[in-house]
């Protein structure tokens, strides 16, 4: 069975800085990625349709984790996937800073801590996936893609941790049995 891949690499006029894409974003947190509307009242945050105007990128990492994160291999068919394998690898580095112990606030500080985080780029040295990933082409270009990086980060943390505690009372037992399980064999 092959990996899922991105619904978004259809969408041919998404800027790009180096090959990472800049998706519009669904998100209340500044940084230069275009929002998109927000969500109708009768539809949850948990259960975006993907044909909805307000379908992003984050929703379709975080419903393709499960299924992409015990995969070792995964083709990239274009951009929108390089956006899919980071913030797999996003998402299990943020399971791991979350214990089963941990009450809704605590592990709201921590997942938003992991956000802020100082993290590398693609070109940075540090970055795991240089290989697969070009660096951008000058300063402004890093500078824009660090903050569109950030705003990814933190939006994933916001909407895992309502993922998490859905019930309100402790982590969810089925999402932290998969913060063990490294995607490609690799982490942020």
């Amino acid at each position: 069975m092959p990996a899922y891949h991105s619904i978004f690499l259809q969408d041919q006029d998404v800027p790009v800085i180096g090959n990472f894409p800049v998706l519009p974003l669904r998100t209340r947190t500044r940084g230069p990625a275009y929002a998109l509307p927000p969500l109708p009242p009768n539809v949850s945050e948990l259960d975006v349709p993907p044909d909805s105007e307000s379908y992003d990128c984050i929703d379709e990492i975080l419903s393709l984790f499960r299924a992409n994160v015990l995969f070792r291999n995964f083709e990239i068919n274009g951009p929108a996937d390089r956006m899919l394998i980071y913030g797999i690898l996003f998402v299990s580095e943020c399971l791991s800073k979350v214990r089963p112990t941990m009450s809704a606030r605590e592990a709201e500080k921590a997942l938003i801590n992991v956000s802020l985080e100082q993290f590398a780029i693609p070109g940075d040295v540090s970055f795991p996936l240089n290989q697969a990933y070009e660096p951008p082409r000058d300063r402004q270009d890093a500078e824009t893609l660090r903050q569109y990086i950030s705003q990814v980060r933190q939006e994933i943390a916001i909407r895992l941790h309502a993922r998490l505690y859905a019930g309100g009372v402790g982590p969810s037992k089925w999402w932290l049995s998969f913060a063990k399980r490294k995607f490609m064999g690799k982490s942020l």
